[in-house]
């Protein structure tokens, strides 16, 4: 059902993992090990959003930052895009970031 996500424009990969951030299932035209790091790293951004909208929220009083629903890293020539336990590596010349970020919403309700 995840390899939808390889239609759009510029997506690379995606990658399922599970709660403690091991590798469930990818797609996509890298390596089997690039995607199980790519899992780790959103699995350990996914904790590092959630303790920063945790800080926010007590600091303020306000509940409405918590939990944070998906998350956007963008470099040079590359995006990672993450919602719930599913991550995209996208070309930032081609993808469309809504779509992505749209479709992981989507996906993630499943």
């Amino acid at each position: 059902m995840i390899k939808r996500m390889l239609a759009l424009d510029g997506v690379m990969a995606v990658v399922l993992f599970r709660d403690d951030g091991a590798f469930l299932e990818g797609y996509g035209l890298i390596d089997e090990s690039l995607m199980k790091e790519m899992a780790s790293f959103a699995h350990d951004y996914k904790r590092l959003v959630q303790s920063n909208a945790d800080q926010l929220s007590m600091f303020t009083q306000i509940s409405a930052w918590t939990p944070p629903k998906g998350w956007i890293v963008r470099g040079r020539k590359y995006t990672v895009c993450s919602f719930g336990n599913l991550v995209s590596l996208a070309t930032n010349d081609e993808a469309n970031l809504n779509e992505i970020m749209a479709e992981l919403s989507d996906l993630a309700s499943y």
